[in-house]
């Protein structure tokens, strides 16, 4: 009687913390670019530790911040599919520890394991949600109140039942960019939420998000 050796158990995040064929796994110190714009599109990334900032080079060009990522998230994403090159590049705001996932493995992967399949398409909903959200906050909320939206989801207002302990160093440039409104605009209403206690800035420039900026966002 033929006998079956028991396939192994996948876990999803061992895949994702363990380097093997087609895994690596770099470090990134802050500022340091991981893809540029334009580059061959052959990897899927993970990050473990950090935040990376996502942006867009126009033509004539003007950057366009277009995301901020931070532990959980995956980028890079559209090799998946018919992105031969990058549409934008992503660098490290914050000492990055990153897994690279080769477009092969990650294709390999998806395809094989339900329990890595189901988790990877959760995450792409769960994203498609957010931008689609954003969508909404841009063309219908003031720029006070996106602003407040954008410093809530950056402190992760509402995960683990209590927003982070402090967003690393992120410029009023670029959350200029990111609302959608002018660098004036954006320090005219940190002011304001600082004077309410909304906010605090702590040593090193980190931000500290308090739960009741929340009231801003409710506010008709």
């Amino acid at each position: 009687m033929a006998t079956f050796k028991k396939r192994r158990k996948f876990h999803p995040q061992t895949f994702l913390s363990t380097v093997e064929v087609g895994r690596t796994l770099a470090v990134f110190p802050r500022k340091q670019t991981i893809f540029f714009q334009g580059e061959s599109s052959d990897a899927v990334f993970y990050i473990q530790k950090g935040k990376v900032k996502l942006t867009v080079l126009s033509n004539n060009g003007k950057e366009a911040t277009i995301g901020i990522l931070t532990e959980g998230d995956f980028f890079g994403e559209g090799c998946l599919r018919t992105q031969a090159f990058r549409i934008c590049s992503a660098t490290a705001m914050t000492d990055c520890t990153v897994m690279r996932i080769d477009k092969k493995s990650m294709l390999d992967v998806i395809h094989t394991e339900h329990a890595f399949s189901d988790m990877f398409v959760a995450y792409l909903l769960t994203r498609n949600i957010r931008y689609e959200e954003d969508l909404v906050d841009q063309l219908f909320n003031s720029s006070e109140k996106r602003l407040a939206r954008i410093l809530l989801l950056l402190a992760h207002f509402g995960q683990d039942g209590k927003p982070e302990v402090a967003i690393p160093q992120i410029t009023q440039e670029t959350l200029a960019e990111m609302v959608g409104t002018t660098r004036g605009r954006v320090n005219f209403f940190m002011n304001r939420f600082r004077k309410l206690g909304f906010v605090d800035y702590q040593t090193g420039d980190e931000l500290q998000v308090h739960s009741s900026l929340l009231s801003v966002v409710l506010h008709d």
